[in-house]
């Protein structure tokens, strides 16, 4: 491009033949060549002319928009993301922190326009709106590093004291299978509202699954739990091989129906004194009766429970089994529904349909790939990053007694945004972006994002003290 104007302002080519010559679009040669020669002209610099149309101008400089980016990024990870409202809001507010001009519907709305929201996700391609997956505070304040590092202790002790193989460590959990299934997505006409897929009735029956896998890629058979006061052997007659059945009113797993599965993980295993294996589970109540324990003691069975709240991290059968079972299980439904139109599904059905969909979940590399993302084999402490404790830091905070006064608490729960007239009290309104050039928008930053919407922190933890007893 620089050759072609080069040589049409000189006058050696005519335009139109410059532009073919060195395989240039007409009309952009011609902006270029226009513009040159009026820098010339002018006695201007042609460095820093540039081909093609200027850039829009945008209402935040570059170093403006990454803090923005970067702030939103860091909301979402500690699972306290913004909302699209929530991010116009803010960024009407960043502006005015920093005098940055804008338009005059956003001091009229008191926040950013849609079309700045959809400019500023497009320039920013590492940010997307998601929608985010339900997580209790138990969840996302358990998981922290003190709570790891105790189970990993726990562990590494365990594993000097009986020298355990691979072969030697289990996982033991259960899942609830239903009969309504979640279909598939299907290919369908586009612009339709709703589009529709069989189930068998908007709310199943639960049949409980208990499986255990070992981290050589190896699996004991099932046992299935169903919602029955009487358990019947031909429940189970078209179940996985080898699996067993039981039964109770509710259908979830209770201590009787835990001892079963137990004395069926020691037939198939062989474990004894002589031969322990380890079993790492949840601490759910029916995991920790009195006669499993017993039982456990008596056949070389050491258990070692999760944290509470930490499962969906720590626990192999979450991290790489149940995961791709509830997909080939859905999958098998849908087929089922097709196959057999007009019928309902019920409970008795659900065995056949583990029994398609379990060996494509439960293959020996999603059972290691369980067992080494955990850190639990190989053995890895430190298989979790920073990244990974940050929800946790939203209620990590210093033990303090009642008599601290409520000015030294300085860090609150923030639901509301920090009031922001501290910054923008003496900053009168900016007018219309008519006619602004964008160098005139080159504002130094003041206020950061995080000064005029910190980050959510809970309150110091006060404790009280009880009076002394005589």
């Amino acid at each position: 491009m620089d050759a072609a104007a080069e040589d049409v302002i000189s006058g050696s080519i005519p335009l139109r033949k410059a532009a073919n010559a060195y395989n240039c679009n007409f009309m952009t040669l011609q902006r270029y060549v226009k513009k040159l020669k009026i820098a010339k002209e002018n006695g201007d610099s042609t460095l820093d002319i540039k081909i093609g149309y200027a850039k829009p101008r945008q209402i935040f400089s570059e170093h403006q928009e990454q803090e923005l980016a970067n702030y939103l990024k860091q909301s979402a990870k500690i699972f306290f993301g913004l909302s699209t409202m929530d991010t116009k809001t803010l960024a009407y507010d960043y502006a005015k922190a920093n005098n940055v001009n804008v338009p005059d519907n956003w001091h009229t709305n008191k926040k950013a326009s849609k079309d700045w929201l959809i400019g500023f996700l497009k320039r920013n391609s590492s940010l997307s709106i998601r929608t985010p997956e339900a997580t209790s505070l138990g969840r996302m304040t358990s998981f922290n590093r003190h709570n790891v590092s105790e189970f990993f202790t726990n562990l590494s002790r365990v594993y000097e004291q009986y020298k355990f193989g691979c072969q030697d460590i289990w996982n033991i959990d259960e899942k609830g299978v239903t009969t309504v299934q979640r279909p598939n997505k299907i290919i369908a006409s586009k612009g339709i509202k709703q589009v529709g897929a069989a189930t068998s009735g908007e709310r199943g029956s639960l049949v409980t699954l208990v499986y255990a896998v070992s981290a050589s890629g190896n699996s004991v058979p099932p046992l299935l739990i169903f919602p029955r006061k009487y358990f019947k052997d031909n429940f189970v007659a078209d179940g996985p091989p080898g699996c067993i059945g039981s039964a109770n009113p509710s259908g979830w797993v209770t201590s009787e129906e835990f001892l079963l599965f137990i004395k069926h993980f020691v037939k198939h295993t062989k474990c004894s004194k002589e031969h322990p294996v380890l079993i790492v589970l949840d601490n759910h109540a029916s995991h920790l009766s009195v006669n499993m324990i017993n039982y456990c003691r008596e056949n070389g069975i050491i258990l070692l429970s999760f944290p509470p709240h930490t499962s969906h991290k720590l626990q192999p059968l979450d991290r790489s089994v149940y995961g791709p079972f509830k997909r080939f299980y859905n999958a098998a439904t849908d087929s089922w529904m097709k196959n057999n139109r007009g019928k309902t599904m019920v409970i008795y059905n659900i065995p056949s349909l583990i029994k398609a969909a379990l060996p494509n979940a439960a293959t020996p590399k999603n059972i290691l790939s369980g067992f080494t993302s955990t850190g639990i084999w190989s053995f890895n402490k430190d298989v979790f990053t920073e990244e990974d404790y940050l929800p946790s830091e939203v209620t990590n905070r210093l033990l303090v007694t009642e008599n601290i006064t409520s000015d030294s608490v300085s860090n609150e729960i923030i639901g509301n945004q920090k009031n922001i007239n501290e910054y923008t009290k003496d900053i009168p309104s900016t007018p219309s972006l008519k006619n602004q050039d964008n160098e005139n928008n080159q504002v130094k930053v003041g206020v950061s994002p995080e000064e005029l919407r910190p980050y959510p922190k809970a309150k110091e933890r006060k404790k009280k003290y009880e009076p002394q007893k005589n």
